[in-house]
């Protein structure tokens, strides 16, 4: 079985919640020593093109265009990677452009909560934080921060966004299912994301590989900061028992993240490796 290296399926960009800009992000990687990377930015497709551009121009990296979906499962929200996807395909096309309306509408109704509450409107200043990338609250964490309300984005969710609280508007999620469609309409692989970090039992976490097996997906995770190797080892016995593939990556968010940094998670070997099939 082969041992891969120099590679990364699941990175974050500016054009979600993370800290540098695609083509930062393609340097930072190529500069790790990865030579396989996806970009799997939250929900949005916004730094594609940008980090296919400047993949392009180092002969020996191959990119994969990527994105991590949010989805709901029995009521409990799941993170689906879609790599390898065709960032054009008109059924993405069109669930970025709802998403883009839903988020909006979202991004208004925190700003409203937040100035009853006595803050001051930042909706403005969080839209400029988001740039082209789909508006959340770390954007209006970052804006409460720029403003002096809070001195931390913990503070700012503790104080204000986080569950419960004035700013917690609830999003409008696809099912697991319809997420796995959009993800195999646009020719990509459909991986559930870092599995063990969604507090359920390993007898949950088969039923959940075989409502991603029933959708039509393709398989899960294995490898990411925080896993043990208890937990990669049951993993890969998962995957190889329901023949699914297997994915590994850094979910790299920002420099000052240590434990996340490109490229940076535990080797394993598998006949089942994602990258076998890119």
């Amino acid at each position: 079985m082969k041992q891969y290296a120099g590679y990364d399926l699941h990175t974050h960009s500016t054009a979600s919640d993370g800290a540098l800009a695609p083509a930062a992000l393609v340097r930072a990687a190529y500069e790790a020593g990865v030579r396989q990377l996806a970009l799997t930015d939250h929900d949005t497709l916004a730094g594609l093109d940008e980090a296919a551009r400047e993949a392009s121009g180092y002969e020996d990296m191959q990119f994969y265009p990527g994105v991590e979906l949010t989805c709901i499962w029995r009521g409990r929200v799941i993170h689906l990677l879609g790599v390898g996807i065709d960032p054009q395909a008109p059924v993405f096309v069109d669930y970025m452009k709802e998403l883009r309306c839903l988020r909006a509408a979202r991004a208004e109704k925190i700003a409203e909560r937040l100035v009853k509450k006595g803050l001051p409107d930042i909706l403005e200043a969080a839209r400029k934080i988001a740039g082209s990338g789909q508006i959340g609250r770390p954007h209006f964490a970052q804006a409460l921060i720029d403003k002096g309300v809070v001195t931390t984005a913990q503070q700012a969710f503790d104080l204000w966004l986080g569950a419960g609280k004035a700013g917690d508007v609830k999003a409008e999620w696809p099912s697991l299912e319809e997420a796995v469609h959009l993800v195999k309409s646009a020719s990509g692989y459909a991986l559930v994301a870092h599995p063990t970090k969604y507090n359920m039992t390993f007898t949950r976490l088969r039923e959940l590989m075989d409502a991603v097996i029933q959708a039509g997906g393709d398989g899960l995770e294995v490898s990411y900061p925080g896993v043990t190797p208890n937990h990669l080892r049951d993993l890969l016995n998962l995957a190889d028992r329901k023949s699914l593939l297997v994915s590994a990556g850094s979910d790299f968010h920002s420099p000052a993240q240590r434990w996340t940094a490109l490229g940076r998670f535990s080797a394993f070997t598998s006949s089942r490796h994602l990258l076998s099939c890119l």
